[in-house]
């Protein structure tokens, strides 16, 4: 073999070395050091501590921080703080510190999902109605994506009605929810009337409906007669002089 061919090979010998070495480089993932990943635990961490509160399923994610990200080692517990009213996003972002003299800060981009059973209505609903058990279900959500908030509790409804009509599968709101009314029309109402220092009761039927004070004509079931009355608690009428 002659030196112009054995130099020929070298050269190419060395260039397929090189070419390999550099897919190998290109396909090989850079991971974090060891100071990253603590940075990055830690935000996870206070994020996840925050929302874990009793009836919440709670998921953090995150991406690798950039390699390129250049930290001094810490000698002493890395801090992250989440603010004590932060409302939960999908997408928050939390500061971790090397709390020393000199110490750096950096702040990790987190994506958060807090699930919670909330109440979801099971068929349509139109504004003016009530809201009773068997039109809602409880089903679990992701509350960060609620923006207008939720209800997990038929206690928060009870004698409520809704403000503005309401399709099947719809997420309860507060802001869906109208007035409180006490009595409705078509509701058997207790009957008091005064007379006297005399306290009298009887069976009606209400009317009309409305809250604490409002007044209605009710239905005595005994006599027939038609009595203007006042609300003065859930399912409960006074007589008007």
């Amino acid at each position: 073999m002659n030196r112009a061919l054995a130099g020929g090979l070298r050269v190419l010998a060395a260039s397929l070395v090189a070419m390999s070495c550099s897919k190998v480089a290109i396909g090989t993932p850079i991971t974090e050091t060891p100071t990253l990943a603590a940075v990055r635990a830690a935000a996870a961490g206070a994020l996840r501590q925050k929302y874990s509160t009793p009836g919440n399923r709670v998921i953090v994610s995150s991406t690798p921080l950039d390699p390129r990200l250049k930290l001094t080692d810490c000698p002493v517990p890395l801090r992250a703080t989440v603010p004590e009213r932060a409302t939960p996003a999908s997408v928050m972002t939390v500061p971790v510190r090397c709390p020393q003299h000199g110490g750096w800060i950096v702040r990790v981009r987190l994506h958060l999902q807090v699930f919670r059973s909330l109440l979801v209505t099971v068929r349509p609903l139109l504004r003016g109605d009530g809201i009773h058990r068997t039109d809602v279900r409880s089903e679990e959500r992701d509350v960060t994506r609620l923006a207008y908030g939720y209800i997990d509790n038929l206690n928060q409804v009870t004698g409520r009605t809704l403000a503005r009509p309401l399709a099947a599968a719809s997420v309860l709101t507060p802001a869906a929810l109208g007035g409180r009314r006490m009595v409705r029309a078509g509701d058997q109402v207790q009957l008091i009337a005064q007379l006297g220092g005399i306290e009298v009761r009887a069976s009606g039927t209400a009317l009309g409906g409305g809250d604490n004070g409002a007044r209605l004509r009710v239905r005595n079931d005994s006599s027939g007669r038609i009595i203007d009355a006042m609300v003065s608690a859930p399912g409960i009428v006074v007589a008007l002089p």
